[in-house]
């Protein structure tokens, strides 16, 4: 109902009819009701499809007296479908604005016809059959039945199926006749053939189960019926049950009935009604099962409705729509019959109108539409000017019933203040201004108020902000968009209104270079067991256009994650496993790199039967008429779902029989009330809500014929026989001679020497047994004890002696041929060939064996494996992945033997190595502490061709392999440089090899320190920002007397320690004295050149890279270590690295470059160096005049106690200098 609204009184008015869902038939007329009221006149008009209909040119369709819409004659072809759609009505207030009706779908079903005739059939006293009336899925609804000319009538045992056909169960001879389907309600009735139904007597034959119907997927609407069928056929008649979700229905329950011999009705559903049914028919030994989905929608329900609502231009108003609906409803805005599309001044889900104007006022409409159906609830916005007093009454189409009337202007003409003055932004940033003002010139009056209008430079559309309280000058805008334009103006109130406006003031916000905001509104749903759907809404604050999203997913439990780029706003996640939680995460991307992500989402996917069938399913026979079954659940990822239950189904015999069924929720059950002496066999599957998984192989047990006593151990076994052969010992022997005690089986033992080399279980039943595979002329110990689950009895021995290896027979064999190697697996080869001493069918009928033997050529000198057997293959197993193997067969018998047939040979398959990369080592490359060589062998077991490495190291030996720092490596190396090592720090490493087929195992961690750093000749700091001017000037002077002052210090030290120790190391090579220009370093075997590497300085995390051969190709001294996260970002955690990921695009490096320093030194240099020296250089060259300046190694110069001294000696100078920089 839609009422008219009066601002000051409300006059009801209503739809007097709203269109429904209607059925046409091709030909007919059609009528679609609507019907609106109102004291101010209204237009009604007709929108199909979403655009309105133009009457006056269709001569087919009219508009009635009252606004419903008539279709005269309805058209539908095969390619012109001009009438069938989606119809709306809409009702219009000139002046005022316009609403729209829910939507109607008209849909058109063609002349009624039958796509076959029903067939004469024949019903067994007492059985069911059933009458097929095929018709289209729209005519279904409008058939009928006859008999002899009589429309049949139906009740709980003759019904008829959704889709027309008609079931007769418990037939019976009042039941025969001739029946026929006919179509009525559609225009004139046409009906089918007759076709015959014939009852027959009771033979007490057993007939075939048999399906005529079985329940199919359905969707209905809450509080609906549904008929879900299960017909069958067959004798003896079946008895059908109905589970829901794996569970029994209870058929005593009001809303649920079993009619028609089987079929399920049920009344006025309930969302809990939806799920899996299963109908199960079991007649004699036959079993039949037929599942359906139900599905139940629920059309959509106004939790909250918007209301009507009167405002001034320039506020926010907000008009509410909270639906509920299954599934959940989706929801759209329309206002005055147009979609209000979202924009910065229109914000859904509730629908936000921000910085109103006068085009805003009008009709606004809340749609919510899902598949049950579609609602609307309507609202007025009433705009009132601030200099205009409340209008008369208006007309109203809005439902609504509350109003909200803003305060109308006073009509007082006391005096207003004038307007604020010198109105300044004194406050400017990227999403928000500060404005301020002093006092009108002329405020009439106390306690002053202000209001802050405002808007985007260009358009109309104002906002308002008013201050926190009387006498506040100032105000701060928040929410405003970067580097945009705004106009404002400030408005002073009093006691007597508002007064006169400030000259209005353009400010812009500053240009914000910034990463999108998280994206709202992210969404999970689970719509398979292997998939999910997500969807999000553009951020708020998207910082320019949005490049791509890219969406994160986890298993829950683990660490690692896994992203996807998506370019939409929604994405179907799809190949995740079955009932496993997940989490979901977003992150949008602009030009500038990633934004802050979402919250994560966690949904689970949905359940399924189980894909595999419990395992180690063991039969014990306990008495002559029980069986206790036992079984381990299905394997782990397995079973898809909440475990409901097993279902255990035994039979009597080997061959297909009446089967029973239990179901249990343990892992044991005992069978009881079975026949004595007669063979069982059962089987085992798992079950979830959503059905039953695969169940087990049939598993067959014997119960007694007589129940024994288990209280004790058997006794001993009366006697033991044993037949030695050359190969082999055939045992037999006779059960104690106490029938009364349960005996559950025999265990030989059996050894050369001793019975407990070997151990072999046999059933109860067997009397006789022959131990293979022995040794010629061998004497073997027998022992033979019968067992119980009381324990084992007291043992029976014997001992024979194989006979000796007879000569072989002059004549071989000839060898089998062709043989062929199949290779199955990476450790699997199945061997066969033929046999030319057999018949062409290649049957064995003799005693004759095969026997074959294979082994690999690496090593050379591995022995061969060997294998018999009776058939004309073999398979080889426990073999080496990608190993070239050779094979060959032999054929033995009676004493003849063949030669060795042809070798045939086979590589096996790759497999993932199986031992990991050995021989690590680790050593610091020279001249570069910073950098390491590390190298490795490959693994002894890699199965097959080695891609790849992946190096891991951290500084943390007990560390998750996830917080690792990883480096791939391709498979042709075997050494890799790793950089940017921390100095004097502990590394561990580990190397794990992979091939095509996965990875193999870690090696084991290799520990190495980095060295300490050496000290430089020179540094050079990088500019920091902030130091200007003369501060600027101020710090380089200092820095250069600093640097001067460090290098010279060093130099004297070091010439001072070079001439004292000259004289005491003669053995020493002589070294050059001075430096090339060029920078340049190498080291040489001749004394004549000899340039060990530069002293660098190591000062706390400050590394200096020499300029000469560096790896990179500009080398720096960087101030912190590389992060993880900065060479494996998949690898941090999601809550730590959402902080970061915006901040990493714009992390700097501060860098510091050496640089390089060098001078030709003459006598004069020399003479210089000897000022600073305690000794003079006694083995310089004078004929040299530009060999490069050469610093002795200090390990090759100073002993651990010297050198200490005088490291203490420098890093006290160094702290020195320190004070005086900072002083």
């Amino acid at each position: 109902q839609v009422y008219i609204t009066i601002m000051r009184k409300k006059w009801r008015k209503r739809f007097l009819v709203e269109p429904v869902d209607t059925l046409a038939v091709r030909g007919l007329p059609a009528v679609l009701n609507c019907s609106a009221a109102s004291d101010a006149p209204v237009r009604v008009e007709w929108k199909k499809d979403g655009t309105f209909l133009n009457l006056v040119a269709d001569d087919r369709k009219r508009q009635l007296a009252d606004g419903s819409l008539l279709i005269s004659a309805v058209v539908h072809s095969k390619h012109n479908k001009p009438d069938e759609g989606v119809y709306q009505c809409v009702a219009t207030i000139d002046n005022l604005g316009t609403i729209s009706s829910r939507t109607a779908r008209l849909t058109v079903a063609g002349l009624p016809r039958f796509l076959s005739q029903p067939e004469g059939v024949s019903v067994r006293s007492g059985g069911t059959e059933m009458l097929s009336c095929e018709v289209t899925e729209e005519l279904a609804p409008f058939t009928r039945w006859e008999r002899d000319g009589r429309p049949v009538e139906l009740d709980g045992r003759v019904i008829q199926l959704p889709s027309g056909a008609l079931v007769i169960s418990n037939g019976s001879q009042s039941d025969a006749g001739l029946y026929r389907c006919s179509i009525d309600g559609l225009g004139p009735a046409k009906t089918t053939d007759e076709a015959q139904l014939q009852v027959s007597a009771d033979s007490g034959v057993e007939e075939k189960l048999e399906t005529l119907q079985g329940p199919v997927a359905v969707a209905k609407v809450v509080g609906e019926s549904v008929l879900l069928p299960c017909v069958m056929k067959g004798y003896p008649v079946p008895v059908i049950r109905w589970t829901l979700n794996d569970r029994p229905i209870d058929e005593s329950r009001e809303r649920f009935a079993v009619i028609g011999g089987g079929s399920l009705q049920i009344v006025n559903l309930t969302e809990e009604d939806a799920g899996i049914y299963v109908c199960q028919a079991d007649s004699g030994n036959m079993t039949s099962e037929i599942q359906a989905e139900l599905t139940v929608h629920v059309p959509p329900r106004f939790l909250t409705r918007p209301s009507n609502t009167y405002a001034q231009e320039s506020m926010d108003i907000i008009f509410e729509c909270d639906v509920t609906g299954s599934p959940p409803p989706t929801v759209k805005w329309m206002k005055d019959g147009d979609t209000v599309i979202p924009s910065d001044y229109f914000r859904m889900h509730n629908l936000q109108v921000l910085g109103l104007v006068k085009s805003d006022e009008g009709f606004y409409q809340c749609l919510a539409e899902n598949d049950a159906g579609n609602v609307q609830a309507s609202a007025q916005l009433i705009i009132l000017d601030l200099d205009v007093a409340l209008p008369s009454a208006v007309p109203s189409l809005t439902d609504a019933t509350t109003d909200h009337v803003a305060s109308g202007p006073s009509e007082r003409n006391d005096p207003t203040p004038s307007a604020p003055r010198d109105v300044v932004a004194s406050l400017v940033s990227t999403q928000f201004i500060k404005l301020t003002w002093r006092l009108p010139a002329e405020p009439h009056g106390e306690n002053i108020t202000y209001s802050v209008f405002y808007s985007l430079e260009g358009t109309n559309r104002e906002r308002v902000e008013n201050t926190s309280g009387p006498g506040e000058m100032q105000v701060t805008i928040q929410n405003l968009a970067p580097d945009t334009k705004y106009t404002f103006r400030v408005v002073a109130s009093n006691a007597n209104g508002p007064g006169e406006s400030s000259t209005p003031l353009t400010v812009a916000t500053q240009l914000e270079v910034q990463v999108p905001g998280p994206a709202p509104n992210l969404q999970v749903v689970s719509v398979g067991t292997s998939s999910v759907t997500l969807s999000w809404d553009r951020p708020v604050t998207g910082n320019g256009e949005i490049q791509t999203y890219r969406l994160f997913y986890s298993e829950k439990g683990r660490d690692s994650e896994q992203d996807v780029d998506v370019t939409g706003l929604s994405y179907t996640m799809t190949g995740l496993k079955t009932f496993t939680e997940y989490s979901f995460r977003v992150v949008a991307y602009n030009k500038h790199g990633p934004g802050v992500s979402t919250e994560d989402v966690v949904v689970r996917t949905l359940s399924d039967a189980p894909s595999a069938a419990p395992q180690n399913l063991t039969l014990e026979v306990l008495n002559s008429t029980s069986i206790m079954v036992r079984w381990q659940p299905p394997p782990a990822g397995t079973l898809n779902g909440e475990l409901t239950g097993y279902r255990l189904r035994y039979r009597k015999g080997l061959r297909r029989a009446d089967a029973a069924e239990i179901s249990t929720s343990q892992l044991f059950q005992l069978i009881e009330g079975l026949e004595k002496g007669k063979v069982y066999t059962v089987r085992v599957s798992a079950s979830t809500v959503n059905g039953s998984g695969p169940t087990t192989e049939w598993i067959a047990a014997e119960t007694f014929e007589n129940d024994l006593d288990e209280s004790q151990v058997p006794g001993v076994p009366s006697s033991l026989h044993v037949r030695p052969l050359v190969n082999r010992i055939v045992v037999s022997w006779t059960p104690p001679e106490n029938q009364d005690v349960l005996v559950r089986g025999y265990k030989i033992g059996y050894g050369i020497g001793s019975p407990h080399a070997h151990t072999v279980t046999l059933d109860y039943k067997q009397r006789f047994y022959s131990i293979d595979n022995l040794d010629p002329s061998s004497h073997y110990v027998i022992t033979l004890k019968a067992f119980n689950n009381m324990g084992e009895g007291i043992p029976i021995y014997n001992s024979a002696t194989t006979r000796p290896q007879s000569a072989p027979d002059p004549t071989p064999m000839l060898p089998p041929v062709g043989v062929q190697a199949t290779v199955l697996s990476h450790d699997t080869v199945k061997v066969s060939w033929a046999d030319n001493s057999l018949a062409k069918n290649q049957k064995i009928t003799d005693s004759r064996y095969y026997t074959i033997r294979w082994k690999t050529n690496i090593p050379a000198n591995t022995k061969y494996k060997t294998a018999n057997t009776t058939t004309l293959f073999h398979t080889v197993t426990a073999l080496k992945p990608n190993t070239l193997y050779e094979f060959s067969v032999m054929v033995t018998k009676s004493r003849r033997s063949s030669t060795w047939s042809m070798t045939a040979h086979g590589t096996t398959f790759e497999s993932i190595p199986s031992s990991a990369p050995k021989d690590v080592t680790v050593i610091s490359k020279e001249g570069n502490p910073r950098i390491i060589n590390i190298n490795w062998q490959p693994p002894t077991e890699a199965n097959g061709k080695i891609t790849g490495y992946i190096i891991y190291y951290s500084t943390d030996v007990d560390a998750e392999v996830h917080d690792w720092v990883v480096e791939p490596v391709l498979g042709n190396r075997l050494t890799h440089q790793i950089q940017g090592l921390t100095l004097d720090t502990t590394y561990y490493y580990k190397i794990q090899a992979r091939n095509s087929k996965g990875m193999g195992p870690m090696s084991d961690a290799v520990q190495f320190h980095t060295p300490k750093g050496k000290s430089s000749t020179s540094l050079r700091l990088a500019h920091k920002p902030g130091i200007t001017g003369s501060q600027e000037k101020r710090v380089l002077v200092i820095v250069v007397i600093v640097s001067v002052g460090a290098f010279t210090i060093i130099a004297v030290i070091a010439g001072a320690v070079l001439c004292t120790r000259r004289s005491n190391s003669h053995q020493k090579k002589k070294r050059a004295a001075c430096k090339s220009s060029t920078g340049s370093h190498k080291y040489k075997s001749s004394s004549k050149d000899l340039n060990p590497p530069d002293l660098w300085i190591h000062h706390e995390r400050l590394e200096l890279k020499p300029m000469d051969k560096s790896p990179e190709p500009n080398p720096v001294m960087t101030e912190t270590p590389i992060p993880r996260t900065a060479q494996d970002p998949a690898a941090e955690p999601s809550h730590q690295r959402r902080g970061h990921e915006a901040e990493e695009s714009r992390r700097g490096r501060l860098a510091l470059y050496p640089h390089s320093c060098s001078c030709h030194f003459s006598s004069l240099c020399f003479c210089f160096w000897l000022f600073f020296s305690l000794r003079c250089f006694a083995s310089l060259n004078p004929n040299s005049n530009t060999a490069p300046l050469a610093w002795l190694s200090l390990s090759q110069t100073y002993e651990t106690d010297e050198l200490s001294e005088e490291m203490a000696h420098l890093e006290g100078l160094m702290k020195d200098l320190n004070a005086i920089t900072t002083d």
